[in-house]
């Protein structure tokens, strides 16, 4: 039984955009590894862009230098 979680910060994706990863994900393993899509779990997370940072900064202040350069 594979269990993939995903996080993805919440701004801007579709459902359609999540119904998406889910089919492609589940097609990988289905392809790389044999198992049964009913046996495959995925679980999208998606997490406020204020609880989300990375190199030393908060998403929406990453996002506001990086559209400052250019």
């Amino acid at each position: 039984m594979p269990y993939v979680n995903v996080q993805i910060t919440r701004d801007g994706v579709t459902r359609e955009q999540k119904a998406q990863v889910v089919a492609e994900i589940t097609a990988t393993l289905v392809t790389v590894l044999g198992k049964r899509p009913e046996h495959i779990h995925i679980v999208i997370d998606e997490v406020d862009p204020d609880n989300w940072g990375f190199a030393g900064l908060l998403t929406p202040e990453y996002r506001a230098r990086a559209a400052a350069k250019g």
